[in-house]
């Protein structure tokens, strides 16, 4: 091993761990790594920014925004909402439910998805008295699955063909990688609807576990008229800054205000609605004029209004939030909601609210204006995972299909080779912008940039690893390890080191680090590269054991109630499942 190997492996090494401890945002920790590379002459200029200009990068910028264009219209929800509100046998609801997700995921990205999901089957479960946990875990697995059958399934499969294309390959065709992900689909459906349900929780939906417990989180405190702060502002009544507790509602005769502002003036009679920690109240009591009420019946139900409604949302891989205490954020004006409580890893946060650091995952239990709504819509920091009390005005249901139309179209262009995944892709947007079914605006707001920003750092980071001969030196070892075992190996360790990779740090990060290695392998075998650039989208996109290692699986982790140990229960004979028909695919036909 030489040094610039050394040197490569080591900073790969810091930048796992980074990833793993959530020392700050994936796409900073991975563009900072390639900011090392660059710098320390591991890499050239026009290496380290040949991933900006990827193809297989810029297809998934565009197709963030034909998913955008598609999911506003409500058509994709309301027709799987149709077919699962038939059933009455719970059983035949989560298969009329995950085949035709399975399918829209084939072609849309998963995450909206999940995310549009999420509070519909959340209703229909809470409605029927069944466990959202039941189907909310495989809702996420189902997008995933449905991700391995085309070229278009996951953001994945794309840098895989771009890397492909970088290579001098010929890249995937768009229904290439369903020869792995048809059968891995209906095997892994098959294991879900019939063995995984009996595995996973009966969990109680978390706002109502909330509710059961709302002396935890709520804390009532009347104002006397001896109070010396009466007519003056919460800012100045000292009210806006407690220690360890957060003023979020205040009850004025029939009138409720909520979120409370630090201009509210104070009045005689008012009840003051305290959240975060309620051990802390004591030192209010202290404060001669108010009044602790221990008798009374307030719970979180008593909160909601025609104004205000009770809200779950999960901080997003995105979010401007991130890594920021509550109270720099500007949380209550910025979206005219306040946060009660914060739940992470699925245990409340037991700190002063303004004092808590956000983190992708984070579920927020929210206290939403009427404002609430219409702001939450213009933004990608969390996804609302509770129905709202006033569902979104629908979109017009035309330009949905014409969406849906031209999507299709395109794809049937490029199956008849007619145009390039990316010249169709491009032509499609152009053609939803014209048709104004999506604005600029709107468009803008789809893309993920963070996500684009990681991957493309990804790219240069790939070929810092193929050009330091790291990519052989693991590749030599993994031959002269596997090799005597025979070909079925090889496989199984590239895949399983893939996998890991994926659950540890991203999919697309993962996709990338393991391609050149797979190149490199399929060279020493003198197999054709293609069976193990298969091998590496499939198992890069797999990601069922950990909720962390795939954000639709973190989407759901909060609002289902589960512990880490469930998605464990459940994932690892389905990881197992995919792993065997993938790797038996890829043996029949490529090897």
């Amino acid at each position: 091993m030489t040094w610039e190997m050394g040197f490569v492996l080591i900073v790969l090494l810091i930048m796992m761990v980074g990833l793993v401890f959530e020392l700050a945002r994936p796409d900073m920790i991975v563009f900072i790594t390639l900011t090392i590379f660059l710098l320390s002459g591991v890499l050239t200029p026009d290496e380290a920014l040949k991933g900006f200009s990827n193809q297989g990068m810029l297809t998934i910028a565009l197709l963030f925004i034909i998913a955008g264009a598609v999911q506003k219209s409500g058509i994709v929800d309301r027709s799987t909402t149709k077919l699962i509100g038939n059933s009455t046998s719970p059983r035949k609801s989560l298969a009329r439910m995950l085949i035709p997700i399975t399918g829209f995921s084939a072609f849309l990205n998963n995450t909206p998805i999940v995310v549009a999901f999420t509070p519909l089957i959340r209703k229909w479960c809470t409605d029927r008295g069944i466990a959202p946990s039941k189907f909310l875990i495989p809702l996420s697995y189902a997008t995933i699955l449905g991700g391995t059958m085309t070229l278009l399934g996951t953001s994945t499969n794309l840098v895989v063909h771009g890397l492909m294309l970088d290579f001098g390959m010929e890249g995937f065709s768009l229904f290439q990688l369903g020869i792995v992900g048809l059968p891995a689909v209906i095997i892994g459906l098959i294991y879900i609807i019939f063995i995984g349900y009996r595995i996973l929780p009966n969990n109680k939906d978390m706002t109502d576990t909330v509710k059961e417990h709302s002396r935890e989180y709520l804390a009532e405190m009347t104002v006397q008229n001896d109070y010396e702060s009466v007519d003056q502002s919460v800012k100045n009544a000292g009210l806006r800054k407690l220690n360890g507790l957060y003023l979020i509602e205040i009850i004025r005769d029939n009138e409720r205000i909520s979120p409370v502002r630090g201009s509210t003036k104070i009045k005689a009679g008012d009840r003051l609605i305290f959240t975060g920690l309620i051990s802390t109240i004591a030192e209010l009591q202290k404060v001669k004029g108010l009044m602790l009420e221990t008798g009374t019946d307030l719970n979180l139900d008593t909160l909601k209004n025609g104004n205000v409604q009770l809200v779950e949302a999960v901080v997003s891989h995105q979010s401007g939030l991130l890594y920021k205490r509550l109270k720099d954020t500007g949380f209550r004006s910025r979206y005219d909601a306040a946060v009660i409580a914060v739940h992470r890893n699925n245990e409340r946060v037991k700190s002063k609210i303004g004092d808590i650091t956000l983190k992708a995952g984070d579920t927020l239990l929210l206290i939403g204006g009427p404002d609430f709504q219409n702001r939450v819509q213009q933004s990608t920091d969390f996804y609302v995972t509770t129905p709202l009390d006033k569902p979104a005005i629908l979109e017009n249901q035309t330009k949905g299909w014409l969406a849906i139309g031209t999507l299709l179209a395109m794809i049937c262009f490029v199956t008849l080779g007619f145009l390039s995944m990316f010249k169709a892709m491009a032509l499609t947007v152009v053609l939803l912008l014209i048709a104004r079914v999506v604005t600029p605006e709107e468009a803008k707001r789809s893309i993920q940039f963070n996500v684009l920003l990681l991957i493309a750092s990804a790219f240069g980071i790939g070929t810092a690893i193929l050009n330091t001969g790291l990519a052989a030196f693991i590749a030599d070892n993994l031959v002269t390890f596997s090799e005597p075992l025979g070909m079925i190996a090889v496989l199984v360790f590239m895949y399983i080191l893939t996998n890991v990779f994926t659950e540890i740090i991203t999919n697309s990060a993962a996709a990338v680090m393991m391609f050149p290695i797979g190149i490199q392998v399929a060279e020493k075998l003198n197999v054709d590269p293609m069976a193990f650039a298969v091998l590496i989208a499939v198992g890069a996109s797999a990601s069922f054991v950990t909720p962390i290692g795939y954000q639709t699986n973190l989407i759901v982790y909060g609002p289902g109630g589960y512990k880490f140990t469930d998605y464990m229960k459940i994932g690892i004979p389905l990881s197992l499942i995919v792993m065997s028909v993938t790797v038996f695919m890829v043996n029949l036909v490529w090897i």
